[in-house]
């Protein structure tokens, strides 16, 4: 049974509730401390022995491209200054293993369509998508979780998370019966019900390990929700021919695709930092709010 060792983050999307702030540079790459959304995603993935990123990029999205690229000079001015530790945190970004893709999504078309995009460099083994604004912090990482399930089960698997029935036309809500701890077997999934339409309160989040049935799904589907192509409505139709789990990981998500979730996971995670966080404590104790 193939191992899960490709990943998929898709990042062509415009960032407009980041404006004007993602104007000219990816929301991808909005920092969160001192290193952006996009590397705390590729370092899940690395720690969940992923060995091939494929970056599904759009216009303006060159940052991300450049940002795992070698930056000679950068990296001779720093030698030439003795900043040894800069130097080593730039060179280990990515480890010697590791190899990136960038694809260029021509429309943006939805989720779904960013994962068709795709489908030439995944071939015919399952593949993790991960999606950069939701940041989870977990020990071990949510998709490392999820990988070691999918070595168990060798089921598609979607993360999950309890939201507020308010929240639920926010997400792909699934409808589940219980398997295991934490994980459920999925019986529906809906993209974006009302809260009185919700089958439950568990919502989607952007971690998923899926099987290659998916992408013969996701190019015969039609539009739905927004006028795009829907991961959530492919994962219907694999529902069909495949049994598929949802897991309610462990972890702490922030949702850094809205500007509250993005601030909180700046004061957390800086409150978190080796360098920082007795600083910034005490700076945050200051405040008269």
């Amino acid at each position: 049974m193939s191992v899960v060792k490709k990943a998929i983050f898709p990042v062509a999307g415009l960032g407009t509730r980041f404006l004007p702030a993602t104007k000219a540079s990816p929301k991808e790459m909005l920092p969160v401390v001192d290193k952006p959304l996009i590397q705390y995603a590729a370092e899940e993935a690395i720690d969940a022995g992923i060995t091939e990123l494929i970056f599904v990029t759009g216009r303006s999205k060159r940052a991300i491209e450049d940002h795992f690229d070698k930056a000679y000079e950068l990296e001779a001015e720093l030698e030439v200054r003795g900043k040894d530790k800069i130097l080593r945190s730039l060179r280990g970004i990515l480890p010697k293993e590791v190899t990136c893709i960038y694809i260029r999504q021509a429309e943006a078309l939805g989720l779904g369509h960013a994962v068709l995009c795709a489908r030439q460099v995944v071939g015919d083994a399952p593949f993790a998508v991960i999606l950069a604004d939701d940041l989870i912090e977990a020990k071990p990482s949510a998709l490392r979780q999820m990988v070691d399930l999918y070595a168990h089960y060798h089921n598609a698997i979607i993360g999950v998370q309890d939201v507020p029935r308010e929240d639920t036309g926010s997400y792909g809500i699934v409808q589940v019966r219980p398997w295991d701890e934490r994980l459920h077997r999925v019986e529906a999934i809906v993209e974006k019900p009302m809260p009185a339409d919700a089958p439950s309160t568990l919502g989607v989040v952007g971690r998923y390990i899926l099987t290659p049935p998916i992408f013969d799904l996701l190019e015969s589907l039609g539009t739905g929700s927004g006028g795009e192509i829907q991961l959530t409505d492919g994962i219907a139709k694999l529902l069909e021919k495949e049994q598929v789990l949802a897991y309610a990981f462990e972890g702490k998500r922030y949702d850094c695709g809205s500007k509250l979730g993005y601030l909180q996971a700046t004061v957390e995670y800086a409150l978190r930092h080796p360098q920082l966080k007795n600083e910034f404590r005490a700076y945050l104790k200051t405040l008269s709010l």
